[in-house]
């Protein structure tokens, strides 16, 4: 059975930009009700003791499997998310290897923040915004709801998840003030490192 992973961080460290409050939503109910609800479903079947990745490979685009997949794909993309972010407090420096990785694809660090913004911006409705390496290049795309680049063989570096539910309590919807708030101070790089090297 799956479990709600523990925070790499304590609750009050993304503060100012992300709240105890939206928090204890975010993760504590809206994450937690994800892994509930996948474990409901697949209790009993072949993909009870599968991974997360896994259950995403086999339900993606399979009609009857809708619910399971889109479960799943949350709880990984939740799990995934925060690990994207780091304590408001901690500083830390954009590894060499994907500043570089990022300057191969985009002319520069700067135009890749520059349209990581626009993609979170323009992303209609629910959703995620992500920086992916797919084959060689490393790219930004947005998936609408559930959706999740391993179900389309991309390799996820980071992700801001733009559903209301992950800012609305702190910024209403004032999108790009909370997208400017992780950009700026709260994105982990070290951990897209890990990431860049699969």
């Amino acid at each position: 059975m799956h479990t709600l992973p523990i925070l790499p961080f304590e609750m009050t460290d993304l503060e100012p930009h992300i709240s105890a409050k939206t928090l204890e939503f975010h993760y504590g109910k809206h994450h937690q009700a994800y892994i509930d609800n996948l474990n409901k479903l697949v209790e009993g079947t072949p993909m009870e003791k599968d991974s997360l990745q896994n259950i995403i490979v086999k339900t993606a685009g399979r009609e009857g499997k809708e619910a399971i997949f889109n479960n799943a794909a949350q709880a990984y993309n939740h799990e995934f998310f925060w690990k994207c972010l780091k304590p408001v407090h901690v500083d830390t420096l954009i590894p060499v290897e994907l500043k570089n990785a990022v300057i191969h694809s985009f002319g520069s660090w700067e135009k890749m923040i520059e349209e990581l913004k626009g993609a979170a911006l323009s992303q209609f409705g629910s959703g995620w915004v992500w920086l992916v390496k797919e084959d060689s290049n490393v790219k930004i795309v947005k998936t609408s709801n559930a959706d999740t680049p391993i179900a389309h063989g991309q390799i996820p570096l980071f992700t801001i998840d733009v559903w209301e539910h992950s800012y609305y309590l702190d910024y209403q919807n004032r999108r790009a003030d909370y997208v400017n708030g992780i950009i700026e101070n709260l994105a982990n790089w070290d951990f897209s490192l890990d990431n860049l090297r699969d």
